[in-house]
Formats: C-alpha cells, sequence, structure tokens
C-alpha cells in the first residue's frame, strides 16, 4: 500500500537533470543513462517473446509487496516448528528488506521507463523506479531462506526476477542491481543481529 503513495505528480519536472540533482523537494533525480535504455531494448528484443513474458509477469504477480516469499517464510514457520524461530526472523528479513527499498523510491522518486524504445508490459502499483523492490525482496528472501534451506537460492532465484523485471520494462538495469545489493544487504545484517541474539540468550541460558 505505501507504494500507492509515491505515484508522482503531474508537476514533477522531467527526467532530464544532470545525475544526482537534488530537487527543491529535497528528493533526487537519477534519469537513466542511453546505455540503460539500449540495455532493456536488447533484452526485450532477445526474450520478450510471449511464452517468456507469461513467465515474467506471473513472477511479478508472485513478487508485488513481496507477497509471495512473505507467504513461503510463513508457510515454513508453519513446517518447521522445531526453527519456527528462525523462520520467523527470515521472513522478517524480507519484509525489512521491501520495506526499506520502498524507503529508498520515496527519497529517489526515479520514474520508470518512458522510453518509446521499450515496452511496458505489465501494470504497477507506482510509477516509481529505482530500487527494485522485486530484486529487493527476492534477493533477501533468497538469501535467508537459501541459509535455512540449506540451497544456493540466490543464484537460482536472483538473476531470473531482476532479468524479468527489465523483459516486463518497468525496470532499468540499475534499479535490478541497486535492489539486489540492497537485498542482500538488508538479510546478512539480519542475520547476524539475529545470530548475536541467539549466542547471547545461549551465555544468559549457560549461568
Amino acid at each position: 500500500m505505501a507504494e500507492l503513495l509515491d505515484r508522482p505528480g503531474p508537476t514533477r519536472p522531467p527526467a532530464v537533470l544532470p545525475q544526482g540533482t537534488v530537487t527543491p523537494e529535497g528528493t533526487v533525480d537519477i534519469p537513466p543513462a542511453a546505455f540503460e535504455v539500449r540495455v532493456l531494448e536488447a533484452v526485450q528484443g532477445r526474450l520478450g517473446r510471449p511464452p517468456v513474458v507469461r513467465v515474467a509477469r506471473g513472477m511479478s504477480l508472485f513478487g508485488e509487496h513481496a507477497a509471495g516469499w512473505l507467504l513461503f517464510g510463513v508457510a515454513g514457520a508453519v513446517i518447521d516448528r522445531r526453527r519456527r524461530r528462525d523462520w520467523v526472523t527470515a521472513t522478517a528479513a524480507v519484509a525489512l528488506a521491501h520495506g526499506a527499498s520502498v524507503g529508498v523510491k520515496r527519497v529517489v522518486r526515479r520514474p520508470r521507463p518512458q522510453d518509446p524504445r521499450v515496452q511496458v508490459l505489465v501494470g504497477t502499483p507506482s510509477k516509481l523506479s529505482f530500487p527494485s523492490a522485486h530484486a529487493t525482496s527476492t534477493t533477501a528472501a533468497a538469501v535467508v531462506f537459501g541459509a535455512l534451506l540449506r540451497k544456493p537460492l540466490v543464484a537460482a532465484l536472483v538473476p531470473p526476477m531482476a532479468l524479468s523485471r527489465m523483459v516486463l520494462g518497468v525496470h532499468y538495469p540499475t534499479d535490478v542491481v541497486a535492489g539486489s545489493v540492497l537485498g542482500a544487504a538488508v538479510a546478512v545484517v539480519t542475520r547476524r543481529a539475529a545470530s548475536r541474539r541467539t549466542a547471547l540468550r545461549a551465555r544468559k541460558g549457560n549461568r
């Protein structure tokens, strides 16, 4: 719901300001570099076939507001009762990562691709692009759930989700890269904090 409040108004200046310009509203405009539009055009040209687009749209629906990953975490907590606390912590990390991406979007307020060479093939809950919330929550989920399942989920999940956002024409390459970095950072920090709390409880229990 938070992203629904972030739609840029009609009086927003066009994205032609110098890279990283701070606007009078205190936000940061990051206009797309020419190469990013060319990358999107190339990705859609090579991968934008109907079967791929259908899969990408399914991934978009699954990752909207991190809902699919949050449900996955809840299911893990219900099924794996012995490690319920770990699953709850991991799910909270995914929610925190998604919230962080929304917060960054509010500050940066970069518009989504609007170039005539780029086809927009799916609807979005907001007009804001940087970073990709789908890439953020998917990376966080891959890190924390991969650790619980002892599976290399980052390699299996993150590249397909990142590519799907570009196939659909709703994110620039730097959006998905930044989202992945943010998601990984939140996941690692959350895991370390949880490990410290567990160790502290263990020390207190041994006294």
